[in-house]
């Protein structure tokens, strides 16, 4: 069981027979009360996110959720194949259960299972993913690193705003969380 200072943001807790994972908490006390932990939750199974205020000696289950390391292979318009690396055994994903993380899925790109019950309920992906891109508008002569930036379309689809003195078949890390480019990868 966990006490609240416990409440760590990546720890997955089991909230009435569903899995969360904490993706932020915050402590605190006011003067002579009981001290709390404020949590936004993330409902591995459907994604939402909840606010949730847990009180002083409260003890809260950990959930038993484990990570397995995953390729994906392909997708078929309506669900995305996965294969497990150890085994190589293949299951496929819909998108309502990837949810936004499809943005940033390249075939051939590893992310990880999350695993609840045996069951597969979603993928996480890293912090940050690599992609080229596949379509913006050419640079001109002039475009500085310090200057705007244009639309670009990824290799997986998603279009971010990048410096303006980027082309077509660069590569570029991307955070997944934000959806906001971060520096261009040699």
């Amino acid at each position: 069981m966990y006490d609240i200072t416990d409440l760590k943001p990546g720890r997955a807790v089991n909230l009435d027979g569903t899995p969360y994972l904490v993706i932020s908490s915050k402590f605190g006390r006011k003067s002579q009360s009981k001290a709390n932990m404020q949590c936004k939750l993330k409902n591995l199974l459907t994604g939402a996110i909840i606010a949730q205020n847990f009180q002083g000696s409260e003890k809260i289950e950990p959930a038993d959720v484990g990570y397995r390391r995953v390729q994906y292979l392909y997708n078929d318009g309506t669900m995305f194949t996965f294969m497990n690396l150890d085994d190589y055994d293949q299951f496929s994903l819909s998108e309502d259960t990837i949810g936004d993380a499809v943005s940033y899925l390249v075939e051939g790109g590893e992310v990880d299972a999350v695993i609840f019950n045996g069951q597969t309920i979603g993928i996480q992906l890293k912090p940050t993913v690599d992609m080229k891109i596949a379509e913006t508008m050419p640079g001109v002569k002039g475009d500085t690193a310090t200057g705007g930036t244009k639309p670009a379309t990824l290799e997986s689809g998603v279009v971010v705003n990048v410096p303006l003195f980027l082309h077509e078949g660069d590569t570029v890390r991307v955070n997944t969380e934000t959806g906001q480019y971060m520096m261009r990868v040699e």
